[in-house]
């Protein structure tokens, strides 16, 4: 028997949130955070993290489990996903994967191999420092003679996946497709409801400038300013998100508090268009438009009609 699993993922500012809470309590579901930022303690305010009053009574997996000093990989993600899905089936409830990150749904919803293979801490930590001395490009372009697809689709400055494809091919001795070209990728051990939300382009983008306005006048920056006297820096992938990069910059005094909420705001809805390409990549997505509802009511109706197709309501 394949797991049941529900995925509701969507742009930035989309309204994931208010919806997956309200599915959780119409179909007895637990949710389990699929948002590369809310993993990390201490991130709140920049993160969008929901409190535990927002949660209205449903438990949430995956936020607040490592430190802003920690790396975390996808494959990271994986194993604690997969272990989050099994505890919520085991006491009889539906897990709903929630949130925009696409690496973090795709780790679950194809069989990549990649995703699994070994890790090797020192040779990561070397290629780190290696882009510390020599810089991104340098790094990226040692997948050139050992990966030439994976050189050609990422960028230099996706340091974090340029150094995984490199880690893949050290201790596998094969390149991410070639790993991946020996499995059948729809090969999963769930059956997925995959609801991707959407509206219109400009609304959207309205929404993410309210959002960063919203940050600002909760606290963004005494946030990022706590968090540095907490010894955490520019150099920590968490402090590289959207959001805690740029006011750093401001307080490092290299551009100006306006400069940093405009790069925020630009940032911010750049990420929305590049996850909106993501999930249009796959098939099994059923694409909603908020815009085309008159209520989330609505939009939460036509998810359990959805959902009740495939006879996988508890």
């Amino acid at each position: 028997m394949k797991q049941d699993l529900i995925i509701i993922a969507g742009p930035t500012a989309v309204g994931k949130t208010d919806i997956s809470i309200n599915l959780a309590r119409e179909i007895n579901g637990e949710i389990i955070s699929a948002d590369s930022m809310q993993i990390y303690r201490y991130m709140d305010i920049g993160s969008a993290k929901i409190s535990e009053t927002e949660m209205k009574g449903i438990k949430h997996h995956l936020i607040d489990v490592i430190d802003p000093s920690e790396e975390f990989s996808v494959s990271d993600f994986y194993e604690k996903a997969t272990e989050a899905i099994k505890d919520i089936s085991s006491r009889g409830k539906t897990p709903i994967l929630a949130g925009g990150t696409g690496l973090y749904i795709n780790s679950l919803i194809y069989n990549y191999a990649f995703a699994k293979a070994d890790k090797d801490e020192e040779y990561r930590n070397y290629l780190v420092n290696l882009a510390e001395e020599k810089g991104n490009e340098y790094v990226h372009s040692l997948l050139k003679d050992k990966d030439k697809e994976a050189y050609n689709r990422l960028y230099p400055n996706d340091l974090k996946r340029v150094i995984r494809a490199l880690e893949v091919y050290k201790t596998t001795g094969k390149t991410l497709s070639e790993i991946n070209s020996e499995v059948d990728v729809y090969d999963i051990p769930y059956n997925i409801t995959y609801f991707v939300l959407n509206m219109d382009r400009e609304k959207l983008y309205d929404r993410i400038n309210l959002r960063v306005d919203i940050m600002l006048e909760k606290g963004l920056l005494n946030e990022v300013i706590n968090l540095r006297k907490m010894g955490y820096n520019s150099s920590m992938q968490s402090m590289k998100g959207i959001g805690y990069k740029e006011i750093l910059q401001y307080l490092e005094g290299d551009i100006t508090l306006e400069d940093a909420i405009y790069l925020i705001k630009k940032g911010s809805r750049n990420y929305a268009k590049r996850q909106l390409t993501w999930f249009r990549k796959d098939k099994r997505t059923i694409w909603i438009n908020k815009d085309e509802f008159k209520s989330d009511n609505e939009i939460l109706d036509f998810m359990i009609d959805s959902i009740n197709g495939k006879n996988i309501i508890k």
